[in-house]
């Protein structure tokens, strides 16, 4: 009798991790294609608006449709916990969107704005199953070592990284080779391609009955009461909004570091950051407990932006940018840690959700803060930016000297 059919675990392992490699492999594909969508929809609609002949300011009314609705997301993310089959919930989102954003695109040049502005809200409500969502099935498979998840982790941070540089920029390049209507299509057929990757993932357990799922006030109440998890909220939060302000100071230092095409690299040189993050977090996940992991990267990450600010040259810059990006990545996979770790099962997209909204929120927060205070500095935002992490991260240390976690009390 051989070793294959006693179940030998020896034989077993090998083919297990590869299952699980080719899953993982599914799960970036799919993941890559919806958040494309999504993180490219934005840069689709106003260029379209421009070129329909819209004003600035209508224009930008239409992209905020998209991303303002991401706060509603988690009203809706219950379903996620409570459906015997998530796949579908995340596959008919991804579908919905990519619809409702082909529907918007088709309407601009033809009606009265408003038309596609509910449209485009509609879609971004569903925009947060697209993120956060998606990520909630990453720990089912991942594998149930800590190790194994920390490595899938990262490659997450890479899906996130690559879509948010692969959707403008397949906008952007279709724009110009075709025009706007077709870069907006081309998006809204990534999600509906994205939705079929979905549904080949491997099925996650379907939830317990016997426990209840709570509604999305209650799991952000439990949230706020659980050290942990309030700690990742506010972390993430807080490191999101302090980011946001990059692209603005790329901008408002850009002509004096060689003209305004500068801005552009600098950005550039924080996506690469970013990949390399996430790229050498493949190689050596991040070890230790999640919560700890957060404050200390917080703080690398003001650190780098402190680096940001001290850069005298354009060369420099282009390092501290870079330095910035690779430090995000880290902090982002320790929240991704934290969220997988700390996230009871019954409500885990949830809290998914929950997080990955209220970030785009404090994004979008940051960056309109950032416009507003670079007027009598170039280097106040970013002051600003440092100031926060630092006191967020100084309260989180606090918080959990004062109340230690114990597992099952929060």
């Amino acid at each position: 009798m051989n070793s294959a059919s006693t179940g030998n675990p020896d034989t077993r392992a090998p083919a297990l991790m590869k299952r699980r490699r080719g899953a993982l492999g599914r799960y970036v594909f799919a993941a890559t294609l919806v958040r494309s969508a999504d993180g490219g929809a934005v840069v689709a609609i106003v260029l379209l608006a421009h070129a329909s002949g819209l004003p600035n300011w209508l224009a930008g009314l239409l992209g905020a449709s998209i991303t303002a609705p991401h706060l509603l997301g988690p009203f809706i993310a219950r379903r996620l916990d409570t459906a015997r089959d998530g796949r579908r919930v995340i596959a008919f989102s991804a579908v919905l969107h990519g619809l409702l954003l082909a529907g918007a695109a088709l309407l601009i040049p033809v009606t009265w704005a408003l038309w596609p502005a509910v449209l485009l809200f509609v879609s971004g409500v569903f925009g947060p199953m697209l993120t956060g969502g998606i990520s909630s099935r990453l720990p089912s498979i991942a594998g149930p070592g800590k190790r194994d998840q920390r490595r899938a982790q990262s490659w997450d941070v890479a899906s996130y990284g690559i879509s948010g540089t692969l959707g403008p920029a397949a906008v952007a390049w279709i724009a110009a080779t075709s025009d706007a209507l077709t870069a907006s299509l081309v998006l809204a057929g990534a999600a509906v391609l994205g939705a079929g990757a979905v549904l080949v993932l491997p099925r996650q357990a379907p939830p317990d009955h016997a426990v209840a799922v709570p509604s999305p006030r209650q799991t952000l109440r439990s949230m706020s009461r659980h050290g942990p998890l309030r700690r990742t909220l506010g972390l993430t939060v807080t490191v999101a909004f302090s980011v946001a302000a990059l692209p603005i100071y790329a901008v408002a230092i850009a002509p004096g570091l060689g003209g305004a095409a500068t801005a552009g690299l600098l950005v550039a040189a924080y996506g690469v950051g970013n990949l390399l993050g996430s790229a050498g977090l493949m190689v050596r996940p991040l070890r230790g407990d999640a919560d700890r992991l957060m404050s200390s990267l917080a703080v690398l990450v003001a650190a780098a932006l402190i680096l940001v600010i001290l850069a005298p040259f354009l060369e420099a810059s282009l390092v501290a940018f870079c330095l910035a990006g690779v430090a995000n990545a880290l902090f982002f996979a320790a929240t991704l840690a934290a969220r997988s770790e700390y996230a009871p099962i019954e409500s885990r997209g949830q809290i998914f959700i929950w997080v990955g909204a209220l970030k785009i929120a404090a994004g979008s927060a940051g960056t309109a803060v950032a416009g507003a205070t670079t007027s009598p500095a170039a280097w106040v935002p970013l002051v600003l930016a440092v100031t926060l992490t630092a006191l967020a991260t100084t309260v989180s240390i606090i918080d959990r000297r004062r109340l230690p976690f114990r597992r099952g009390q929060g």
